[in-house]
């Protein structure tokens, strides 16, 4: 382990050009501050520091440790004061998961009524569903949104419901919207060019037994894991896709896209998910609540 008392020696010789103003400063012994210097030197096995004139200097080996003690200094120096900011100013934090399969903008509008809480402290984590329930059971979270609920797992404890079943609309790039006359949908989605999510989400499923259903085979150009990201490709010009009507208030903030047409047809579902801890939690609570009065509960 690292002896980070010697490194603050070596770091103040460093700064201050030599042990004599070093020891002055810290009103220690210069052999006391040489020896604990030695030490640094050789638990890290290289010199780093060398006789210049009266002072010393920085070898190659020490100007890396001595760049590296400059930010764990400057970081020490910091600390006391975030320290005192956290005491004095209460945080409400709110450790969400999202499932790597549901819809990334319809997640956040069921957020959404959450977020101006003040001193909120929010952190998203993406991943697969069967890590953020195990993440969820060690209660690293306390709410999970997902498009499927918890399998029956009493070890688990976690209590499921379903927040929300949107619609899912088509939205594209201007250009392409126009070419389409709505009342071609959805054939016109076997020669427009087509972007899905990928084929572990439960919408993709969803909407592969929707294309066979109608014998639509459509021109997909594009698989993505994350709905915005393919929003993102799609106002870029690369396609059409679809998303789920609750999110799809977030789609205006892309310039350039447009509605294709609107599918009553699929549904996209997206269940909370959380452990008793999260079931107390005062804004999973809230955003529960805000979710079962909306007009996609």
């Amino acid at each position: 382990m690292l002896n980070y008392r010697h490194l603050y020696y070596f770091w103040l010789v460093a700064k201050e050009g030599g042990f004599s103003r070093a020891a002055h400063r810290l009103d220690m012994a210069i052999q006391t501050i040489s020896a604990q210097v030695r030490e640094l030197e050789k638990s890290l096995g290289h010199q780093l520091l060398k006789p210049a004139g009266r002072g010393v200097t920085l070898t190659e080996a020490g100007q890396a440790a001595f760049a590296r003690a400059e930010e764990i200094f400057q970081i020490g120096q910091m600390l006391p004061q975030e320290v005192r900011a956290a005491a004095t100013r209460p945080v409400i934090r709110l450790a969400v998961g999202l499932s790597d399969g549901i819809s990334k903008l319809a997640a956040h509008a069921l957020l959404g009524p959450v977020l101006d809480t003040p001193d909120l402290r929010l952190t998203c984590h993406e991943g697969e569903f069967d890590e953020l329930l195990g993440e969820l059971a060690l209660h690293h979270l306390d709410l999970v949104l997902a498009g499927a609920s918890a399998p029956a797992n009493p070890n688990l404890r976690l209590v499921s419901d379903r927040l929300a079943s949107s619609p899912v609309d088509w939205h594209g790039p201007a250009a392409l919207v126009r070419k389409a006359a709505v009342r071609e949908f959805p054939a016109s989605l076997e020669w427009l060019p087509v972007l899905l999510p990928t084929g572990h989400s439960v919408l993709r499923q969803t909407l592969d037994r929707w294309f066979a259903e109608l014998g639509v085979r459509p021109n997909v150009v594009g698989e993505f894991e994350d709905s915005a990201l393919m929003s993102v490709f799609a106002a870029r010009g690369l396609g059409v896709f679809p998303i789920s009507r609750l999110g799809g208030g977030d789609v205006g903030l892309l310039r350039g896209l447009r509605l294709l047409a609107r599918s009553d047809a699929v549904h996209e579902e997206i269940h909370a998910i959380r452990n008793r801890r999260g079931q107390r939690h005062p804004l999973v609570q809230a955003l529960v609540a805000a979710a079962r009065a909306s007009a996609y509960a």
